[in-house]
């Protein structure tokens, strides 16, 4: 069989991948802005750098952030499962699969956007300092306006991260593209199904890259 015949032949298939891997991925995603940017602002705003005090909240921060980074992904996904199941229902699918998925997600930008927020020149404090605000204010008036072509490029750092991640989840039961080839493309001999699983992949990420980057470049106030 061909690969427009296989193409063909799996076209359902991989159209319920796509979908699945795009639930997903809008799941961690949206994940990622509502809880990993005010993460990274915390650890950010309690860094003994910057603040010289509150070690504990930090530190606390800090471990909970390493910890997940440095957890295999797979066997991270697996001890999840009951929680998962606990909290969801059930274990396997595309939504289940997002839980993982978003905390991994979350703790990525969390630090990812520490580390941008720790590069904003301390003028921009002195500044802020000089005309009075108060510490939410520097941060949504001041801080955050600096570091948006940065914290874009993060945020899409993140997001090609995901998709990777996103992969892994076919192994345990989550669908998605990943899970199309590995059952479809290498599971059945279809080597020219998994290339253009993969394919679609790189394609994802090369568009997600782009658009982040032309994004990031607009608002980079350094122009």
């Amino acid at each position: 069989m061909s690969l427009i015949q296989s193409v063909q032949f799996y076209l359902p298939e991989l159209l319920i991948a796509i979908k699945e891997t795009f639930i997903m991925m809008g799941i961690a995603i949206m994940s990622c802005l509502v809880f990993g940017l005010p993460l990274g602002i915390m650890m950010f705003d309690s860094n003994p750098q910057i603040k010289g005090k509150r070690h504990f909240r930090y530190w606390l921060f800090n471990f909970f952030v390493t910890f997940v980074r440095s957890f295999p992904y797979l066997l991270f996904v697996i001890t999840l499962i009951p929680l998962t199941r606990l909290l969801l229902g059930r274990a396997f699918g595309p939504y289940p699969a997002s839980f993982p998925l978003s905390i991994i997600g979350v703790v990525i930008v969390a630090r990812l956007v520490e580390q941008v927020l720790l590069d904003v020149p301390v003028e921009t404090r002195a500044l802020a300092d000089a005309l009075g605000a108060t510490k939410w204010q520097y941060i949504w008036h001041f801080l955050l306006p600096e570091a948006r072509s940065g914290l874009i490029l993060a945020y899409t750092t993140a997001i090609v991260s995901l998709v990777s991640y996103s992969t892994v989840m076919g192994i345990i039961g989550g669908g998605g593209i990943g899970s199309f080839a590995i059952l479809y493309g290498y599971q059945s001999y279809q080597y020219g199904i998994m290339a253009l699983a993969i394919a679609m992949m790189i394609l994802i990420v090369f568009v997600i890259q782009m658009i982040g980057n032309t994004v990031a470049y607009k608002l980079d106030k350094r122009k």
